[in-house]
């Protein structure tokens, strides 16, 4: 459970979604998945889960934590024997963080075992589970995913990709699925392309997984992005590719440039790291301003910072130091304490900053606090000015698609308008990156208002499928589980 301290740490930043990692035909898949689940720990660090098929069975392990903390014994490993398996890891935007919502989901259906594991979100979720509950369905978590399971278990299809398929018809929102079952492993991205699924391969093994940097770690080779819409089944026969759905034309998640992917991770044929440094060029040309010193808000701040450095001359130094052993506060949260709030996480490298006029540089803005708090570090280190410069436009609509935002009304960006947020945060002066800066940043020359190339609804408020829950009402009720045991 987090404390006081934690939740105020962690409240003011974009919260990652779920990360994947599926193999087939590899005699080590347990222990590689769990490699690439290490990789993928930046996308949820809530929960970690592993199922394996040994030829006969299937193994399941799900934890409460990190990889590391669990994945790492030989013991565990060794229990998850076969050379297919499939893993994930959690931060919950649906459902509370506890045993029975971890994934991958597991069920016996009539056709044999079947498990899977999902990144993003389903609209029309709860709506889908009121109608199962109601045809007698019983549910065991209050997962979005569970749906999924009862759908496929329902179908009166023959075949089990026919079943995985007749399911996910009915789903809205984003999703990244991969399916594992006795004999195959199964990959789906939602029409929109809205959250990644990548294929990879290693020595004849086949694997899907959330970012190329999943591959990076276990040694393998990039192939392709699973497309939008498309369902890849995977076994000893070979790669199927199939297009259930009409042909769209793909809107991914413009966050997962911004901020969710990891710096060394490939997407669309993009270095995520490159494409944030071309955000902090971009961003330069925009917004200019006379300053002595960028420094980057660790870490997310820092290649953007650096593209911002390249194209004004202004030196790029670590005027804040970020400590990365945080962790759970090991001392009772005394308001004496919880005052000094950010830094435990941050503090001021005050030769850096102490007389310059100083630029900070972050890659978004969600309630303010926390930038409230650096700012006020900054004077206190010394600083003779403080700008503040952000390398996505600003936060004003909340996300239904995997990313946990806050309710529109804490957004900053939603509440107040620029020159209020300037007062607020405190800084000299304040300013974003433009909507179309962020498309110019990743290779277009602006973004097509008629069909837009990403989906950007928290700048834009412009969401690319229907919200069945939200506009229901659905959302607001609560689901009924009972509390585990810590």
């Amino acid at each position: 459970m987090m404390t006081g301290i934690d939740l105020e740490l962690e409240a003011d930043r974009l919260r990652e979604e779920c990360g994947v990692f599926g193999i087939i035909g590899h005699p080590d898949a347990a222990a590689l998945t769990a490699l690439g689940l290490h990789a993928l720990q930046h996308r949820g660090q809530e929960a970690a889960g592993i199922v394996s098929f040994d030829g006969e069975r299937f193994q399941t392990e799900r934890r409460l934590g990190l990889v590391g903390d669990h994945f790492s014994s030989g013991k565990i490993i060794d229990r998850l024997q076969g050379s297919l398996a499939l893993g994930h890891v959690r931060y919950s935007t649906t459902g509370e963080t506890i045993l029975r919502n971890v994934q991958p989901l597991f069920a016996e259906l009539a056709s044999g075992g079947f498990a899977v594991a999902h990144n993003g979100n389903i609209t029309n979720g709860l709506t889908l589970r009121k109608e199962l509950i109601a045809q007698g369905a019983i549910c065991q978590s209050t997962s979005d995913t569970e749906v999924i399971l009862h759908l496929v278990a329902r179908s009166q299809k023959n075949r089990m990709v026919e079943r995985y398929i007749d399911a996910i018809r009915h789903l809205e929102g984003a999703y990244a699925l991969v399916a594992l079952t006795n004999k195959k492993l199964i990959g789906a991205r939602d029409p929109l392309g809205i959250r990644p699924l990548i294929l990879g391969e290693l020595n004849g093994a086949y694997i899907l997984c959330s970012e190329t940097c999943a591959l990076d770690i276990i040694g393998a080779k990039f192939v392709r992005e699973v497309e939008n819409g498309e369902v890849v089944v995977i076994s000893e026969d070979g790669i199927e590719s199939l297009r259930p759905f009409p042909k769209q034309q793909a809107r991914p998640c413009i966050f997962e440039y911004i901020y969710f992917s990891r710096p060394d991770s490939m997407l669309g044929g993009r270095s995520i790291y490159e494409v944030r440094k071309a955000m902090g060029r971009q961003l330069a040309l925009e917004s200019p301003v006379e300053a002595d010193v960028i420094v980057p808000i660790p870490d997310s701040g820092v290649p953007a910072a650096l593209g911002f450095s390249q194209a004004t001359g202004i030196p790029f130094e670590l005027g804040i130091i970020r400590n990365h052993y945080v962790g759970r506060t090991f001392i009772e949260p005394t308001q004496t304490i919880r005052s000094l709030g950010v830094k435990l996480k941050h503090n001021a490298n005050r030769a850096v900053v102490a007389g310059k006029r100083v630029v900070l540089l972050d890659d978004s803005i969600v309630r303010g606090t926390t930038s409230v708090k650096i700012v006020r570090m900054m004077y206190e280190a010394g600083a003779k000015e403080v700008h503040m410069r952000i390398s996505s436009p600003p936060i004003a609509h909340p996300d239904f698609y995997g990313i946990d935002t806050p309710e529109q009304k804490s957004l900053l960006a939603a509440t107040h308008t620029l020159e209020e947020m300037r007062e607020y945060i405190g800084v000299d002066t304040l300013a974003f990156l433009s909507v179309d800066g962020i498309y110019k940043a990743v290779g277009f020359e602006g973004r097509d208002p008629v069909r837009p190339q990403f989906t950007d609804h928290c700048f834009t408020g412009d969401y690319p499928t229907p919200l069945t829950d939200l506009n229901g009402e659905r959302g607001k009720q609560k689901l009924a589980l009972l509390a585990e045991a810590g």
